[in-house]
């Protein structure tokens, strides 16, 4: 940090109009306090506070910043910065870390190092593997740097709850933006209030903030705070509050027709009334317009204070005092101090405790700037640019490249913009890296000698920018980018960037799903390399080409291409390279039904490879596959020790965090659930579960677990998921995941139709997406049609032969998407595993109830399949197996199973499964420990209610129960409306069903 001149320190304590006290708002500042008091109590919380420009909302978070200090949190503050198209990244959260860095120690450098490590891009694509159900998201390689802030922020909080004030939010880059997005979902459970200002008024249907605030406004603890403009009569308040302050306290001498005037302009907008007032009280006419205003207000001061707001203006709204003395040219010594000073007590100016000056709002800024010439405009850029380059550390290469584009020097704007990208990837901020790219794109035809400038040809940049877009996540801008590099080279460029330029376009449309352009792009790549000799690029083309082939069931010309990739990567000494191609090899083999010793042979000896090479994300990627291959198998603890093993020794790497890494994690979820350990698995989803979409499909994984037991917070996990699927059409794995929770949600609500339309829409896509291989189609088929064979066996009890005939179809269609996909996935991948048997049997045992077929053996024969390692849905099977045995009539056999299902279910905490096997205990008059006193019928209805309930369950009316009864129909319309109040029911087929779950329903 620069220390402060000696010509600050001539600039003594000035009084602030927003030093006063607040002005309305008591309602506003007793939400934020509220999150205040939460995060004092151990809880995080964030609200998001919106209002129009001059609203109020710096002096609500300054009155905030204050309150809390009071209450002993720390107030971190940071600001975001208006630079036109150029970012400046993570800028606000540099801001509001800088003051405490020397308190964090080795937590700071680990900053730094994080910001490093985010930065490092892997020389090798990424292949893949064949088996495209564990294939994850792209990750733009930032978690660590994020986890690195989060954990910071953390350790200050444990010394005392923390406040973090964000301001002018509407202004951050991009990276600022994930990271706050970041931060909300991380810290819930720390002491720490994040309080985020942005302007309403500027967010256009396009601003890049608008999804991002509503996806904000869907997490926990995250709520939006909107600053309406203040009534007439606290504008009032606030102007002869106002008028009295400059008066030195009395307000007798303001008229009330000019108080009356600032009012009625202002429309509420306090800032807008301290400017009018301001404006009137020197004397001058209120201006009809609030530039004027603003402007009448720079015009009272002296030739060298407006050209220091001008510089200032020009320079941004927060500037160094070094900065403005470099460039502001006063006649005579001193001036620029007094003229400095001038402009911080005409409150135009507000001096921060780091020296810097900014604008007291940025409405003045705009002002300032709209006013100037552009002749004179050009100039002061041109001078600020100038004293950037002489002094480098007195600003950034994106601020220097702002000015230098401003001031029409396009080729040192070229030259600063690579600069600033570079910067850029070293802070792990893709983002704001293809933003410099780009705009040196859009500069190159205007510059002269571009190449010689930029120290690269054209194609190299667009490559460049691409990598940059595919690790900012931003795919479909990497595959433009680099059919731009296929037109700016030509079909006579060099062979090697053509070659590049289509397996790289291959990777890119692979990880989209468009395998068909991405076949055609791997085999143009292939036929542009020679095999002979072997090089780098034709490895990886042969390698990106083998995975195109995987992922289209081309095996054979998968398996030439894999296996040239490696025989040229062992030839190179690649270790790296050979070990990624192996895995991709050995996964396909062991897919078409290779030797499994063979694939473990094969995916050991890659992972000494990679060890040896030093790659840590390709040894990831190996230990991920090693995990996925025990899973696959029907090993769900061995799965779970790959895990383990995996994410133990990325923490010792230092990348825990990487996409490998939370690939693991996303298995190690669900090993734990299907196992049994539901608490681990919740935790450990919760803890990747901070990160939205990188690891959107890992926290998805713990909807199992909350669906599983009922818990109340299900519905706004299920939302947030929804949202994120229905934006990121292709991550199958967060589909699935949801999917499956909002089909078991509705089965345990009976809500077959919701079910239905779920699977129906799964199943769809991931026949777009998958084809064949689509074998997760089975589970959620099989899942959906319980809740439709129950809706069946209702309507099939009540005599409603419409809506048996309606549910039987919709439970038919649920039978043939599940077998459909086994015979597909059997003619052209092959025989399926563990796993997917267990669900087939699922199958075919809820497609005999469906049919209104109690079949114990089915059932038996699900419950064996799920016996390898699935503890819940083997208790969900013994429940179904227990309702079988008693339908036939077996109700001694039944009881083992049902104890059985209950132990698990008490066990896990799944409530709803606790429910209905303590039902069927009722209703079969078990005695089963804990599922409650069996009663008679005879307790609840008398004989002749009892006779009634009978007919009614089989769809009889008041006249046919009458008739059959030999009473009148108003007599059994009597008996009806007993039974109905009896059993709390709102209709004749809703007292049947609460009847039949009770166990009252009677049975001969």
């Amino acid at each position: 940090m620069t220390a402060p001149s000696a010509a600050r320190a001539t600039i003594g304590a000035v009084p602030r109009w927003d030093e006063r006290p607040l002005v309305g708002r008591a309602g506003e500042l007793a939400t934020l306090l509220a999150a205040v008091d939460r995060a004092a109590a151990g809880r995080g919380s964030a609200v998001l506070v919106a209002g129009d420009a001059g609203v109020g909302k710096s002096r609500l978070l300054d009155e905030l910043a204050a309150r809390a200090a009071g209450r002993g949190l720390r107030v971190l503050a940071g600001h975001c910065v208006d630079l036109g198209e150029v970012g400046l990244p993570y800028l606000p959260f540099v801001d509001l870390l800088r003051p405490v860095a020397a308190e964090l120690g080795d937590g700071a450098a680990g900053l730094f190092a994080a910001r490093s490590a985010a930065a490092r891009e892997p020389d090798a694509a990424d292949l893949g593997g064949p088996v495209r159900a564990l294939r994850p998201p792209v990750d733009d390689g930032r978690l660590q740097l994020f986890e690195a802030v989060a954990a910071a922020l953390a350790e200050l909080a444990a010394a005392a709850p923390l406040l973090v004030v964000l301001e002018d939010l509407h202004w951050a880059d991009r990276s600022s933006r994930d990271l706050l997005r970041y931060l909300l979902a991380r810290l819930t459970d720390e002491p720490v209030a994040v309080v985020a200002s942005y302007r309403s008024d500027d967010l256009h249907r396009r601003h890049p903030l608008r999804p991002l605030l509503a996806e904000l406004v869907r997490l926990p603890g995250v709520e939006r705070l909107d600053l309406g403009p203040l009534p007439d009569a606290q504008v009032e308040q606030l102007v002869r509050g106002l008028a009295a302050q400059v008066a030195g306290g009395a307000a007798a001498g303001v008229p009330d027709r000019t108080v009356d005037d600032v009012v009625a302009r202002a429309e509420g907008n306090a800032f807008y009334a301290e400017e009018l007032l301001a404006a009137g009280l020197a004397g001058e006419t209120l201006p009809l317009g609030l530039t004027d205003v603003l402007l009448a207000r720079v015009e009272q001061l002296t030739p060298s204070a407006q050209q220091v707001l001008r510089v200032a203006a020009v320079a941004g709204r927060r500037v160094r005092h070094e900065l403005v003395a470099a460039v502001v040219r006063p006649p005579a010594d001193g001036d620029l101090d007094t003229a400095l000073a001038e402009a911080v007590h005409s409150h135009l100016l507000v001096v921060d405790p780091d020296g810097a000056y900014r604008f007291r709002h940025a409405l003045v800024r705009e002002a300032v700037l709209a006013d100037l010439l552009p002749g004179e405009r050009v100039r002061l850029h041109a001078a600020l640019a100038a004293h950037l380059a002489a002094e480098p550390a007195a600003g950034t290469a994106a601020e220097r490249a702002h000015h230098l584009r401003e001031s029409h020097d396009l080729a040192g704007a070229l030259a600063a913009s690579l600069e600033a990208a570079d910067a850029a990837r070293q802070v792990g901020a893709p983002a704001e890296q293809l933003q410099h790219l780009e705009t040196v794109l859009a500069l190159w035809p205007a510059v002269p000698g571009a190449a010689d400038v930029a120290g690269r040809g054209r194609a190299e940049l667009l490559l460049e920018a691409a990598a940059a877009a595919r690790s900012g996540g931003q795919l479909p801008r990497a595959v433009a980018l680099l059919r731009a590099v296929q037109e700016v080279v030509g079909d006579d460029g060099d062979p090697v960037i053509r070659a590049r330029a289509h397996y790289t376009l291959a990777q890119a449309l692979a990880r989209i799903e468009d395998q068909t352009s991405a076949l055609r792009e791997s085999t143009a790549a292939m036929a542009l390399v020679p095999a002979q000799p072997p090089s780098p690029a034709r490895t990886w083309a042969a390698a990106t080409h083998a995975r195109v082939c995987y992922d289209l069931d081309r095996r054979a010309e998968g398996d030439a291409a894999a296996e040239e990739a490696l025989a040229a990567a062992d030839a190179l000494g690649l270790d790296s390279a050979w070990a990624d191609v192996a895995v991709t090899l050995a996964r396909s083999q062991e897919a078409g039904g290779g030797d499994p010793a063979e694939t473990w042979a094969r995916l050991e000896e890659a992972l000494a490879r990679a060890r040896r090479s030093g790659d840590p994300d390709v040894e990831m990627r190996v230990l991920f596959n090693l995990a996925t291959v025990s899973w696959e198998g029907g090993d769900p603890r061995e799965a779970l020790r790959w895990s383990d093993t995996g994410l133990g020794r990325a923490q010792a790497l230092g990348v825990e965090w990487s996409f490998y890494a939370a690939e693991l994690r996303h298995l190690g979820v669900v090993s734990r659930y299907v196992l049994g350990d539901w608490d681990g698995s919740l935790g450990l989803a919760d803890r990747l579960a901070r990160v939205p979409e990188m690891g959107a499909h890992v926290r998805a994984a713990g909807l199992l677990v909350l669906v599983g037991r009922g818990d109340p917070g299900t519905a706004e996990r299920i939302t947030w998921a929804r949202g994120l699927v229905d934006r990121l059409d292709a991550h199958v794995l967060l589909l699935l995941a949801t999917a499956g929770a909002e089909i078991d949600r509705a089965s345990w609500a009976g809500d077959a139709g919701t079910a239905v339309d779920r699977a129906r829409a799964a199943s769809s896509t991931l026949a777009r997406l998958w084809g064949a291989n689509r074998l997760a189609v089975v589970r959620l088929a099989a899942m959906a049609l319980s809740p439709v064979a129950d809706a069946a066996a209702t309507a099939r009890l009540t005599g409603d032969v419409a809506g048996e005939a309606e549910w039987t179809a919709a439970g038919e269609s649920m039978v043939t998407l599940g077998r459909d996909a086994v015979a597909d996935h059997a003619r052209v991948v092959g025989a399926h595993g563990a796993e997917a048997a267990a669900w087939v049997a699922r199958l075919d045992a809820e497609a005999a109830r469906l049919d209104g077929r109690a079949d114990p053996a089915l059932w038996t024969a699900a419950v064996d399949a799920f016996g390898y390692g699935h503890v819940y849905e083997q208790a969900r099977s013994r429940w179904r197996l227990a309702e079988a045995l008693v339908a036939t009539g077996d109700r001694d056999a039944a009881l083992e199973p049902l104890a059985a299902a209950a132990g698990t279910a008490r066990e896990l905490g799944a409530a709803p499964l606790l429910g209905v096997v303590a039902a069927l205990a009722r209703r079969a008059r078990l005695e089963l420990p804990g599922a409650g006193r069996v009663v008679e019928t005879a307790a609840v209805f008398t004989p002749r209610e009892t006779e009634v309930l009978a007919l009614l369950a089989r769809g009889r009316t008041n006249r046919q129960i009458g008739s059959e009864l030999y009473i009148s129909e108003k007599t059994a319309s009597v008996h009806v409306s007993n039974i109905l109040a009896k059993l709390g029911a709102g209709s004749r087929t809703e007292a049947v069903a609460l009847a039949a779950s009770r166990g009252l329903l009677p049975t001969a």
